[in-house]
């Protein structure tokens, strides 16, 4: 290191510790640098580390959406779900790629774009969301599947699926990529047999409620943000790739992990929602019990199995979450001076995620449509930052801004910030608010998540262009453990 890199404060944090490929054993540090003799694995893991999470009840319940709130028809249904989450899917494989090259969690890479204190917005959001909001979501499908295949009251088997999820997140990355592969081969033959079996169960024809336009765009919204729900997570598991590896590789395996799974389960959903299923006093089953009225219609041992992965499925999504959430709640720059400082964030996360998803037991379907419809409210604008950023700064060296403590820019949140502050009051279209445009246009749908992205991607070259100190410093200092890694 040379005196320079010590003045700007950019010394690179380097994990601690002895981890390599031991699957037994907690994973040491927090969100640093991944030391070059530390790297292995390869980027075909990537496929079933993104497919296994999103086989759970949630991407289910995102099909389901279209026909049950937007007034769609199964048609317009499956080509929103196609478009929208091969849009989120592309933008997951082009962070992945970026894992690699850089040996850092996702919220790392942000600190390019947003700096040192800018970057507790966006880090700050995702580790609530990741760490507790989606750990809740994804307990009450695996809590509500255990519960109706056992008959065992819902706050134990809530219990008992918490402590699985909190088990592989605490031992960390490699138990998290293991635990997924294993998962796999189950989880994907039988939800291909039962995505089959109510696909050609379901009615095609049948007719929308007249959702139209604004039905798709609140489709496309919600099945980009589901597959984007995973954008901020990307680069925390392909950053123990070699720093060499082929980033093509990197990026179509995890971004076809996203795609494949979402696309079949989300089909298998919107193909449910076409069949009839119980209602009580006017309430349909998809209200009360989701995952009971998604297997109304399957054979009942067939239905019993589907209740075993939709169950483990929620484990794996979990165990995704909680992790990522701990790496995005480290990367705030709070100093936890203990080796198992991730695996402690971890189980802070996943305890506090339990008590949120006990208080949504009841009342599932309306609490997973508030939540799916929500989470692409501040990816978007994140995601137009992040790449615009991309763009400015290619060519330049970018890894002393990793952990630089005099790297400061204030374009990253105040484009983010004003991007949301535009797009949600008049955009947003949910159960509990309407946006001022969306009131008075409702066949405007919800655009919250597009005019975000554009928006901020937008505040962010005009910042760059009338007041280009807002970006912080260009070239920085390399990472000494790494070659130099420029902005793709």
């Amino acid at each position: 290191m040379t005196g320079t890199d010590i003045e700007q404060g950019s010394i690179p944090e380097i994990r601690e510790g002895e981890y390599g490929a031991k699957v037994a054993a907690v994973e040491p540090g927090g969100a640093e640098f991944i030391p070059l003799t530390e790297r292995h694995g390869r980027p075909l893991n990537l496929f079933w580390t993104w497919t296994s999470p999103n086989f759970e009840f949630a991407t289910v319940f995102v099909g389901a959406l279209p026909l049950l709130f937007f007034g769609e028809t199964f048609v317009q249904a499956a080509l929103a779900i196609v478009l929208g989450t091969a849009l989120g899917s592309i933008a997951m494989g082009v962070l992945s790629a970026r894992g690699p090259e850089h040996g850092v969690p996702q919220m790392i890479l942000s600190k390019i774009s947003f700096g040192r204190f800018g970057n507790i917005l966006p880090a700050g959001i995702n580790s609530l969301v990741a760490g507790v909001g989606w750990f809740a979501v994804n307990s009450v499908s695996g809590t509500l599947a255990l519960s109706a295949l056992t008959g065992w009251a819902e706050v134990p088997c809530l219990l008992l699926i918490t402590i699985v999820q909190i088990a592989v997140a605490f031992f960390g990355h490699n138990l998290v990529h293991t635990f997924e592969k294993l998962a796999f081969p189950l989880l994907a033959v039988v939800f291909v047999v039962v995505s089959v079996i109510l696909l050609g169960e379901s009615h095609p024809s049948a007719a929308g409620s007249g959702g139209g336009i604004g039905g798709f765009l609140l489709t496309l919204g919600a099945t980009f943000g589901y597959a984007a729900g995973w954008n901020p997570y990307a680069a925390d598991y392909t950053r123990y790739l070699k720093k060499d590896e082929n980033k093509r590789s990197v990026a179509l395996w995890s971004g076809l992990g996203v795609f494949v799974s979402c696309v079949l389960l989300e089909l298998a959903g919107t193909a449910a929602a076409t069949l009839v299923v119980p209602s009580s006093g006017g309430v349909s089953l998809w209200d009360t019990d989701p995952t009971a009225a998604f297997i109304f219609h399957i054979t009942p041992w067939l239905a019993d199995v589907t209740l075993v992965c939709i169950a483990v499925g929620a484990v794996c999504a979990n165990a995704l979450n909680v992790y990522s959430g701990s790496m995005s709640f480290m990367a705030l720059g709070i100093k936890i001076p203990l080796t198992a400082r991730r695996a402690l964030v971890a189980l802070v996360f996943g305890v506090a995620g339990f008590f949120l998803a006990w208080s949504g037991l009841s009342d599932a379907g309306t609490k997973y449509n508030n939540f799916l419809l929500v989470i692409a409210y501040w990816i978007g604008p994140w995601l137009g930052v992040f790449f615009t950023d991309q763009l400015l700064r290619r060519g330049q060296h970018v890894d002393g801004l990793l952990f630089s403590r005099s790297h400061k820019p204030i374009a990253g949140v105040l484009a983010m910030a004003g991007a949301m502050a535009v797009s949600i009051p008049l955009l947003s279209n949910q159960t509990d608010f309407h946006g001022y445009l969306a009131d008075r246009h409702p066949a405007l749908g919800d655009l919250t998540f597009e005019a975000g992205f554009l928006l901020a991607g937008l505040f962010y070259w005009l910042l760059f262009r009338f007041l280009p100190r807002s970006l912080g410093q260009g070239d920085a200092p390399e990472i000494a453990d790494a070659a130099p890694a420029t902005a793709a």
